[in-house]
């Protein structure tokens, strides 16, 4: 085997530099160090990101290298057993993804320490039709064709096979065939042609025997998200909770009989210009104690590390959907209905002088569920980003009924999940500057704002009613019907009970000095 200098020059630094584990003391050999391990990264936006775009793409026998653009990767732990002698071994460790990255190949030999690497290859020189024919030229073939209701056989030296057409030196001069409607018969594979990605090492091994070897590496192609199902009770006061994880594995292989990790958080990767893959990506009577059902969550680093504490099988060119943690039953829920018809707004030098001037929020009042993610409501795990979507059951049939879904960022424990379902269809609100006067010379101006909310359903509704005193910095409320909440330097907050198809207005007036 010729290993070219720079795979060499490759090799070794990965075996000084990329692969800490390569230089691990040697030890007895682990129940956690055998087999295959994958841990897989996210950087997948649960709004825009949809597994199945990709696995149709692979389906239909697009470019493979589509698998690049999937937002993650996997790092892939393998440990296999091969007879090696004292001195120097080749040694071919197939089955490893297509897609893996070389510069992150780690080698440790668990049997004995002192083995070591002095070359290695990646090799995916794989069959395929093309690649075949380009193995094959100036070489001998055989080619039948239909003609008509005949067939004939071709025998002669394939001389190109490029655009479709296959040209072939015969006895009695040069044919030009379409390889499309051709049936090819060809020898033996030529030596060396793979049919799987492969790692090919030279290996220099102080024992003789049976040697437990583990690779270690990165692949593209893999990735997973986070999906949460809320079911709401019939007053919105509690719901319960289920969190699956999506697996999507276009890596070129699949890994059987693994243990699987996910890490959550926003981990950096430095990419190459252009590249079009994953993005850094950014107790008590809980119901998860049968962690056989779902993930083992643990702190790791600045991260949070899931692992599933039971072997699954990762398929190839699917998606495939595991349990993140145990259903939970009771979770206490806050419903609100918010009203914030303006947005915050930043200032340059001076105020916003224009009468006409609102900088537009939402018309619609919206409606928004909250809940703890705390041990005293039954959860307290973090919860990796991801889609979350709403269901009420309908106490006519029975049946669930969605009502509405919304994105998550990682959420710590201990903090609250807030999530927007839409907006009210029978609370309404009003906005209306009904005053304003501005003195540039004093440098005042003086504006009176009306608010209305009006609850056209039989039941009292609570409603929160938010402003943003976006014209400048400096202000004072001179006049005001209710009392207000200062939520920050420049937003304040009304909160309303408003009675079956009653109304509640809100007038104010604040002055601002510059």
């Amino acid at each position: 085997m010729n290993l070219t200098t720079t795979t060499r020059i490759l090799a070794s630094s990965l075996i000084l530099c990329a692969a800490p584990w390569a230089l691990a003391t040697e030890r007895p050999i682990a129940a956690e160090d055998s087999g295959t391990s994958v841990t897989i990264y996210s950087s997948a936006d649960p709004g825009g990101f949809d597994p199945q775009r990709f696995i149709d793409q692979q389906r239909n026998g697009n470019n493979s290298s589509y698998a690049w653009q999937v937002p993650g990767f996997g790092v892939v732990r393998q440990t296999r057993e091969f007879e090696l002698t004292n001195g120097l071994n080749e040694v071919s460790f197939t089955d490893v993804a297509a897609f893996l990255d070389p510069t992150t190949v780690g080698f440790k030999d668990l049997t004995d320490a002192k083995t070591s690497v002095l070359e290695q290859a990646f090799k995916f020189d794989l069959v395929s039709p093309s690649k075949l024919l380009e193995k094959f030229l100036d070489q001998p073939i055989k080619v039948t064709i239909n003609e008509g209701d005949q067939s004939r056989t071709i025998s002669g030296e394939l001389l190109s096979s490029t655009q479709g057409k296959l040209v072939i030196r015969t006895a009695t001069g040069l044919e030009m065939i379409d390889a499309n409607d051709a049936r090819v018969s060809l020898g033996e594979l030529p030596e060396g042609f793979l049919t799987k990605p492969t790692l090919v090492w030279l290996l220099t091994a102080g024992k003789a025997g049976k040697h437990e070897i583990q690779s270690t590496y990165q692949t593209a192609g893999i990735t997973w998200r986070a999906d949460y199902n809320l079911v709401l009770n019939d007053d919105d006061t509690a719901a319960d909770l289920t969190a699956w994880v999506t697996l999507l594995n276009l890596s070129g292989i699949a890994y059987p009989d693994a243990t699987l990790k996910l890490v959550a958080g926003d981990v950096q990767r430095i990419e190459p210009r252009g590249y079009v893959g994953g993005r850094s990506m950014r107790g008590g009577e809980m119901m998860m104690a049968d962690s056989k059902q779902g993930f083992e969550e643990k702190s790791f680093f600045e991260y949070h590390l899931y692992t599933l504490p039971r072997k699954t099988t990762i398929a190839n060119n699917s998606t495939q959907q595991l349990t993140l943690f145990p259903a939970v039953s009771g979770v206490k829920v806050s419903k609100e209905l918010l009203y914030d018809p303006t947005s915050a707004r930043g200032w340059n030098n001076e105020p916003y002088m224009n009468p006409g001037f609102v900088p537009s929020g939402s018309d619609k009042i919206g409606v928004f569920v909250a809940f703890k993610n705390d041990k005293k409501n039954r959860l307290g795990v973090p919860l990796p980003k991801g889609r979350i979507r709403a269901y009420k059951q309908d106490s006519a049939d029975g049946s669930l009924e969605f009502v509405g879904e919304d994105l998550i960022d990682h959420t710590p424990r201990n903090e609250t999940v807030r999530i927007k379902l839409g907006n009210s269809f029978d609370v309404v609100g009003e906005r209306k500057v009904v005053d304003f006067k501005i003195d540039k010379a004093r440098k005042t101006m003086t504006e009176t704002i009306e608010l209305q909310v009006r609850n056209q359903k039989d039941v009292i509704q609570n409603v929160v009613v938010r402003e943003h005193l976006y014209r400048w910095r400096n202000w004072e409320m001179t006049e005001r019907n209710l009392p207000f909440e200062k939520i920050d330097a420049n937003t304040i907050e009304w909160r309303l009970s408003v009675a079956p198809e009653g109304e509640k207005t809100i007038r104010y007036t604040v002055r601002y000095t510059w």
